[in-house]
């Protein structure tokens, strides 16, 4: 055989074995990270992932459960007198003083704009009791948002606990849950903060360490940072562009601001999120019983590539109306049957099919008359 002969094989294979590659290895390349994942927020379809469910440290990327309990605690607005032990924590502080009272609410801001670990100690306390106590609501919350590989034993995510470790794929499901708090969401999308000082003239003012939000990157939309030396450097940050919400996760990254402007760029250029079930009445039903009476109650998007859209089926299925034997609306259920929806073989999303009864439309119509009626008359006021 010869050379050009022998290269030209060993050419077409290789093309051959690229073909196989999924589309989103071949579009996002390689990170710097040891994990990675980047994953669309409402869905929470995987769009990039690289050794998502490896137990690895976190560091201060552990802050993020620590901002969301203290948000539904309730608690935002209580004053927090801050403990010895909470201005003795090492590592990166906002410099409190022993028995100064500050506000929750501030101590959250410190805690996801400067990493302040003190800050973390002061919200466990005032939050759990203790930093046990903290630790055991922490992992309550994790187990209740499905994070199976994930264990948390401090509020700040230094080194000093061997069992303190999340994976890059439990920390995508963390923020994704997060970021449905509209308080969490301000707090992580905030750019600098003023603080009131108790003890001084001027307040404080804290600017974001996250560089992807002050101004690396336009479409971020909030972050987390966080280092230690056995952690090395692990970042999550969100990012939105032409409706399309990303989240990504790094840890153990030597070029995290990159790997993180890599994966959203990527991501929303072969992206779009698509509308593909809107909410309201299925007219594609040709079944005279079901006719214009069966309805989604809510919309379902999906991001999807160019390709895939043309990949996309709907399939109804409904509960056969003449074997049930029904006569009328009354006898139906509220739920009659499913939508399917699949992209290719996979199965990507399922809603149920809601039957409505004419019946109980005209029924509130004449309860609403009803009421209209007797408030006229004064009965509802008086009897």
């Amino acid at each position: 055989m010869t050379l050009p002969t022998r290269s030209l094989i060993m050419v077409t294979i290789i093309m051959i074995m690229l073909s196989f590659l999924p589309q989103k290895m071949s579009a996002f390349g390689d990170v710097s990270a040891r994990s990675a994942i980047l994953i669309e927020q409402e869905s929470g379809r995987i769009l990039y992932s690289k050794d998502i469910h490896t137990e690895r440290r976190i560091a201060s990327i552990t802050k993020i459960m620590t901002a969301i309990l203290a948000v539904e605690s309730g608690k935002m607005k209580e004053i927090v007198k801050v403990s010895d032990s909470a201005v003795r924590t090492e590592g990166s502080s906002l410099y409190l003083q022993p028995n100064e009272k500050i506000k929750l609410e501030n101590l959250v801001y410190g805690l996801m704009l400067r990493s302040g670990n003190d800050a973390a100690v002061a919200i466990a306390e005032h939050i759990g009791g203790s930093l046990e106590g903290f630790a055991f609501l922490m992992n309550q919350k994790a187990a209740e948002i499905g994070m199976l590989n994930t264990e948390f034993a401090n509020p700040h995510g230094l080194d000093d606990h061997e069992n303190h470790y999340s994976t890059a794929y439990d920390m995508a499901l963390l923020t994704r849950y997060a970021m449905n708090s509209e308080e969490f969401k301000r707090i992580f999308g905030t750019k600098v903060y003023r603080a009131p000082n108790p003890n001084e003239k001027w307040d404080r003012i804290w600017k974001n360490k996250n560089k992807l939000l002050t101004g690396l990157y336009s479409y971020s939309t909030g972050g987390k940072t966080g280092y230690t030396k056995l952690a090395n450097r692990t970042l999550v940050s969100t990012a939105s562009k032409d409706g399309l919400d990303l989240i990504a996760v790094t840890i153990d990254a030597s070029d995290d601001w990159n790997d993180h402007i890599h994966l959203f760029n990527t991501g929303f250029k072969n992206y779009q999120l698509v509308k593909l079930v809107k909410n309201g009445h299925i007219k594609s039903i040709n079944d005279p019983f079901y006719k214009d009476k069966v309805k989604v109650n809510r919309d379902f998007s999906y991001p999807l590539t160019l390709s895939e859209k043309r990949q996309v089926k709907l399939s109804l299925t409904l509960i056969d109306s003449k074997k049930k034997g029904w006569e009328d609306g009354n006898e139906v259920p509220s739920i009659v049957g499913k939508m399917i929806i699949k992209m290719g073989n996979e199965h990507i999303g399922e809603l149920p099919l809601y039957f409505e009864k004419e019946v109980e439309n005209e029924k509130s119509f004449w309860s609403t008359i009803k009421n209209l009626f007797l408030i006229m008359l004064g009965v509802e006021n008086y009897g």
